[in-house]
């Protein structure tokens, strides 16, 4: 006996997935910079926490400080703490980050400027570091918050120079300040780099994962657009040719009573599903629906075709019931076959049974007229390959059509996707 195939490729998990993508631009704007921003809240906290500690140092050191003007000393205090406190205020609280690290950027390196003027006339007792110095690498910290990478390396390098040149001038050149003070700038800004390089770093793989997730998104985006475009397609396809072309077929070819009220079934049928269209994209509701109330369905809906035909039934007790669109897919298709074995084999040898066991379902249709070339039907004919096999198919089914001179036999599968 020949025999044609036809298998969905299984249950769609976009179904579900399409419902939650965002639409709108508005929705999608940020969507590129999701890790990013969890790595800026990172750094800004990691600062924050090492600034702390540093900052306190720095601030203990200079209230015993002597080697500022008196005039100056409470000044420089005042501005350089108060502007390193709301930066670590602004980290802690995430708000306002980049502007406030860009403040104490700025006011660091324009203390470290007037340092001349401030301890202009005070010759330092020994070779130990302002409390300024301390600073220094927060202020590499600070400009990694809140400039762009070219201002980040200028910082780093610069702001321990010019702090190297005003401690020369404030020690008059002197010998010992040459070697002494270089080998801490030197210190500076080798860990100066190494803050610096570990910033880029998380940076750049927050861009990168974040660039990945966009373009993921965004194909998935588009094969669920893919997938719910074809869903409509074989839907109306199916629609049109269940119950409009079969009523008009059927009412063109009626000629005896019995025919004649297939065909006004079938009329009704179609007006019915045609009013309700925008309220059943998905065929039904999903209300569950076990194997007994599918059997009984079909059997009513073959009623309603003229088929006094009794559903075989092996129902076994512990049967899982199908989602409602499942049930409803299987009803509609199964309903088909049932319409073609009456017009193409007159209802001879008609019989349909439907299966239940261990979660899965399946539905069989046969009749005992001559079969027909699966390969030989025209492109424009929807019964078998929109109303049986892709609506199968779109709820996760398989169609499996045996055909030749002894009859034809349609067979439909379901059973649930189990998660791996």
């Amino acid at each position: 006996m020949p025999e044609a195939r036809v298998a969905g490729d299984g249950q769609t998990v976009l179904d579900t997935a399409w419902a939650q993508i965002p639409r709108s631009r508005e929705a999608t704007s940020g969507i590129g910079t999701f890790t990013r921003s969890r790595v800026e809240r990172i750094i800004s906290i990691a600062t924050a926490s090492g600034s702390v500690i540093i900052g306190t140092q720095a601030f203990l050191i200079a209230l015993g400080s002597t080697q500022e003007r008196a005039e100056w000393h409470v000044p420089l205090m005042v501005v350089v703490f108060g502007t390193l406190a709301l930066m670590l205020l602004a980290c802690a609280i995430g708000r306002a980050v980049r502007i406030a690290s860009g403040v104490f950027a700025l006011v660091y390196v324009g203390a470290l400027a007037a340092w001349p003027v401030a301890t202009a006339g005070v010759v330092p007792e020994s070779l130990d570091e302002p409390w300024i110095w301390f600073l220094v690498n927060l202020a590499t910290l600070a400009a990694v918050l809140a400039f762009p990478l070219p201002l980040q390396i200028a910082w780093t390098v610069l702001a321990p120079l010019l702090f190297y040149f005003v401690r020369l001038v404030q020690g008059g050149f002197a010998p010992d300040f040459w070697i002494a003070v270089g080998l801490d700038v030197s210190f500076a800004v080798i860990l100066g780099g190494v803050l610096l390089a570990l910033g880029w770093m998380l940076r750049s793989v927050a861009a990168n994962v974040d660039e990945t997730r966009a373009r993921a998104v965004t194909s998935y985006t588009r094969a669920a657009a893919e997938d719910a475009a074809e869903q409509e397609r074989v839907a109306v396809a199916a629609l049109m040719h269940d119950s409009v072309l079969a009523a008009l077929i059927a009412a063109e070819r009626a000629t005896t009573p019995r025919e004649r009220a297939l065909a006004a079934t079938m009329a009704r049928e179609a007006l019915t599903r045609l009013a309700n269209t925008e309220q059943d994209s998905h065929e039904g509701t999903d209300e569950p629906r076990d194997a007994v109330e599918l059997a009984g369905d079909i059997e009513a809906a073959a009623a309603e075709l003229g088929a006094a035909v009794d559903v075989h039934r092996e129902i076994a007790a512990d049967s899982k019931p199908l989602p409602g669109r499942v049930a409803r897919a299987l009803a509609l298709a199964t309903t088909q076959a049932v319409a073609n074995a009456l017009q193409h084999a007159g209802g001879a040898g008609l019989g349909i049974a439907v299966v239940a066991d261990e979660g899965r379902v399946r539905v069989e249709v046969h009749d005992a007229g001559e079969g027909f070339d699966m390969a030989a039907i025209p492109d424009d004919r929807l019964g078998i390959r929109a109303s049986i096999v892709a609506r199968i198919a779109a709820v996760g089914g398989v169609a499996d059509i045996e055909t030749g001179p002894h009859g034809t036999i349609v067979r439909l599968t379901w059973k649930p996707v189990l998660p791996a």
